[in-house]
């Protein structure tokens, strides 16, 4: 029988949660299904048990939630402080396990919130680029991802790809594209990756330098069309390559 680190097993409040959403999930991906056409791509990448950073490009409000649809665990994302100021909107974000992040700064509550999940073996969902992106192609990350990487290097970093989001409506004050049709939504889950935290000179990394490393392994599976600053280093084959283990002190 696998041992499962006592770190790792979840409390009662947790299971109990965990099977809500499950049973949720069975509902929630049938109905998604009938209102957009949902395509899930890569589950097999997702731990069974353990935990990951699970990061990933920001299009659109409903990402975070067609997000935690597609995996098969429940995904705990920081959410941006903002969204826990209306109480309606509070409750529906808490529910869902999300935890607020002061994106202005850098929060070292979220942070510390971030890391007793992942201690807990849970599944910490993060947008690295901190906000949806306007013309729905890749912008450049905040150092955020990087830190909490290099503070738990040895947690497997879970990219994914969203896109075909930007066309759904109510999405606030950001530009989208029009809607034409049945739309289209793909959620794309890589390969557990790690990053280099030192240099091979032996020099220490920095946040803003391992959350490129993430953005370029989000990069790789989104379309070109969506990969923005990063699509021509793409095309670059010395580029294009799996990052590297993790080196740490």
């Amino acid at each position: 029988m696998e041992q499962i680190p006592t770190a790792w097993r979840l409390s009662r409040r947790r299971k109990i949660k965990t099977l809500i959403f499950l049973t949720a999930r069975l509902f929630v991906v049938p109905l998604l299904r009938l209102l957009i056409r949902f395509r899930i791509e890569g589950l097999q990448h997702v731990p069974r048990i353990g935990p990951a950073i699970v990061a990933a490009n920001h299009l659109h409000n409903a990402d975070p939630v067609l997000i935690i649809a597609a995996f098969t665990r429940p995904v705990l994302f920081m959410a941006k402080k903002e969204l826990f100021a209306v109480p309606v909107v509070r409750w529906f974000v808490r529910q869902s396990g999300a935890f607020p992040v002061d994106r202005g700064r850098p929060d070292r509550q979220a942070l510390r919130h971030a890391e007793r999940l992942l201690h807990e073996g849970m599944l910490v969902g993060i947008f690295p680029e901190g906000t949806r992106s306007i013309t729905g192609e890749l912008q450049p990350p905040h150092p955020g991802v990087g830190l909490l990487i290099r503070r738990n290097p040895f947690v497997p970093v879970l990219p994914v790809a969203i896109w075909g989001t930007e066309v759904l409506p109510f999405n606030g004050a950001k530009g989208r594209k029009p809607l034409r049709g049945w739309p289209r939504v793909t959620v794309r889950i890589g390969a557990p990756i790690t990053v280099m935290l030192r240099t091979p000179e032996g020099r220490e990394r920095s946040p803003e330098e391992i959350a490129d490393d993430v953005m370029l392994a989000i990069a790789r599976l989104l379309p070109e069309e969506y990969r923005g600053l990063y699509r021509e280093r793409l095309r670059d084959r010395n580029i294009v390559r799996e990052p590297s283990t993790v080196q740490s002190s």
